[in-house]
């Protein structure tokens, strides 16, 4: 199977006609499309009608996606989420979907940082519910890759779950672009491939522990770098595909075997 990936199109009211090509050509391109977030510039219901009549260039492959901070901006996120799915967008939101043999799972995600330097729940209470929250988004994703039996697992996210693809932002704003906390189920799961979006000005490609890929999917990052083709394509039957997922399920199996 192959998968096409974008995500941060910022569609805005004013955007008809905007997005009709990419879509066709990421259809053309691919068995799936997976979007990461920010499909909306401000969250409004009218951006998300736009967006879902731009969709129709896009049958018949199926679409995937997860939201992001952006499509919650004003408050309207559920009829943002009900006008997607009923334009054939499948959400996940802490739910997994399969299509063929793969099993896809998303999340949103959240913020927080990386490694020794992510925030910990300590001090005053809105720290501490950042960390709960990101946490939240942690323990959703998990279940739903758990609830996967597929031979191969895709994650979909809106924030990143490891620091390298991140660089070349600010580091200022890493602990708002990212957690290392997400990371940490794509490890335990054996996910051959995650996909993010949010950080506009990132890098392009990372790894988890286990040596999994993970990519960075924004658009105008991919814009930048491939006018021609502003999307990721991701064969998940190549080998690197294959002997991350592999090398994820042996990292999963020492580590069952460590706790038991």
């Amino acid at each position: 199977m192959r998968i096409a990936a974008v995500g941060d199109l910022h569609c805005n009211a004013s955007a008809q006609g905007t997005f009709e090509s990419l879509f066709a050509a990421m259809s053309r391109a691919a068995d799936a499309i997976v979007l990461a977030g920010d499909l909306t510039d401000l969250g409004l219901p009218e951006e998300a009608q736009v967006l879902a009549r731009e969709l129709r260039a896009a049958s018949p492959t199926p679409v995937l996606a997860v939201l992001g901070n952006h499509d919650f901006e004003s408050g309207a996120v559920d009829k943002v989420r009900t006008i997607l799915e009923e334009s054939s967008v499948t959400v996940l939101d802490g739910t997994s979907h399969v299509v063929g043999d793969v099993g896809f799972a998303g999340v949103k995600g959240l913020g927080g940082g990386f490694g020794q330097r992510a925030l910990q729940p300590w001090g005053e209470d809105i720290m501490k519910r950042l960390v709960h929250e990101t946490v939240a988004e942690a323990l959703k994703l998990e279940t739903a890759l758990a609830r996967l039996r597929t031979p191969t697992r895709v994650a979909v996210l809106h924030y990143a779950p490891v620091r390298e693809t991140v660089e070349g932002e600010p580091p200022e704003i890493f602990p708002f672009l990212g957690s290392s906390r997400l990371e940490e189920p794509l490890v335990r799961y054996s996910v051959a491939v995650t996909v993010h979006g949010h950080a506009h000005h990132g890098s392009p490609e990372g790894r988890t522990q286990s040596g999994a890929p993970v990519y960075n999917v924004c658009y105008p990052l991919l814009r930048a770098a491939s006018p021609e083709q502003p999307f990721r394509v991701i064969d998940l039957g190549l080998a690197d595909g294959r002997e991350a997922g592999q090398n994820a399920a042996a990292t999963a199996e020492a580590e069952e075997k460590s706790r038991a």
